[in-house]
């Protein structure tokens, strides 16, 4: 007689559908993170502010709720700081940081600098909550492109 193998087989199986099931809400709360750095403004830099606007990071909020970026900062491998005003990310948008002069809005942000802050050819991006806890960060190390996504 066979020795019964089938209810070893579907226990298994039980147990990996189960384990896939509890790992996918995880995936689905998503989260706030870099998704891309543009380091190296189109054409010269001339610090000139348009120059200055083209030179941004941008973030976005995966999650299903609004959050609240106020007291979180954006800093680059130099320690240069960007602290959030109070300010909160919509559901599923994404917002970009400009490094020169501008006017806030819901999409825009601007760190109103008159010098560049992001490295050509390579840097690092952290993203800390207002705790200082570390949200994400963003490298790159290529000179022959002008940005990178996260």
């Amino acid at each position: 007689m066979r020795p019964r193998r089938i209810p070893a087989v579907a226990a298994a199986a039980a147990l990996g559908t189960a384990a896939l099931l509890t790992a996918a809400p995880a995936q689905a709360a998503g989260s706030v993170h870099l998704t891309k750095i543009y380091y190296d403004s189109p054409g010269r830099d001339t610090r000139s502010n348009a120059s200055l606007d083209a030179e941004y990071v941008q973030i976005r909020n995966s999650t299903s709720r609004p959050v609240s970026l106020r007291g979180w900062t954006l800093t680059d491998a130099s320690r240069h700081a960007y602290v959030f005003p109070a300010f909160t990310l919509r559901a599923g948008a994404t917002v970009t940081v400009h490094t020169g002069q501008g006017r806030n809005s819901a999409a825009h942000l601007y760190q109103q600098r008159r010098a560049y802050v992001w490295n050509n050819d390579r840097d690092r991006a952290t993203l800390r909550r207002s705790s200082g806890a570390v949200q994400d960060t963003c490298s790159y190390a290529n000179a022959d492109r002008d940005w990178t996504s996260c």
